[in-house]
């Protein structure tokens, strides 16, 4: 419909596509001390989905946000009461502007949220024990004007991840680090 009215539009697919129900920017999984799924949450990770963008001049935000905007014909949660998703500005979504209006939070965890596994003790207490902050929003992809090939738009949602270097330390060290919920972080220059 857009573009019979001019209004440049493109098919988006986003692969390992987060469904964050609850928008705090996690895809949450808990399991109890023996490491049984427990469901506490609705998230979950597509295989992949898909949206489109159209290109618009953002008056109401601001010219910085000017470009392609998210418009979602199929959403799965309600916004602002309704079920309705956008446009939220890709902009937006990859500068981490996710207090802006038209469901930049949803749009922003579906390809950078991180996947998170927490153990729920039995005294209401949880711990964390593993995030992936890699997981979500790969080969986000629209097709090539005039051609089948892929174009990977990932660039335009997301900056690139950090380089992981792998380093070994002890079982010991690593249950330690995670009784006393630090986290290593290790950055390539």
């Amino acid at each position: 419909v857009l573009r019979s009215l001019g209004i440049p539009t493109r098919v988006i697919t986003n692969f390992n596509s987060a469904h964050d129900t609850n928008i705090n920017l996690s895809i949450d999984k808990y399991i109890d001390v023996s490491g049984k799924t427990l469901h506490l949450t609705e998230d979950s990770v597509w295989n992949f989905h898909v949206w489109n963008e159209s290109w618009f001049t953002r008056r109401d935000l601001g010219s910085f946000y000017d470009g392609w905007q998210v418009l979602d014909a199929t959403p799965q949660e309600k916004s602002k009461g309704i079920y309705q998703c956008g446009p939220a500005s890709t902009r937006a979504i990859k500068e981490g502007d996710v207090d802006l209006d038209y469901d930049s939070s949803f749009v922003f965890a579906a390809v950078n949220a991180d996947c998170v596994t927490w153990i729920q003790h039995s005294n209401k207490r949880k711990e964390r024990v593993y995030s992936n902050t890699r997981k979500i929003g790969k080969f986000i992809s629209t097709k090539a004007v005039g051609t089948n090939t892929r174009v990977d738009v990932t660039d335009n949602y997301k900056y690139p991840e950090v380089k992981e270097i792998s380093f070994k330390i002890s079982y010991s060290q690593y249950k330690n680090a995670l009784m006393d919920d630090r986290k290593i972080l290790v950055t390539a220059v």
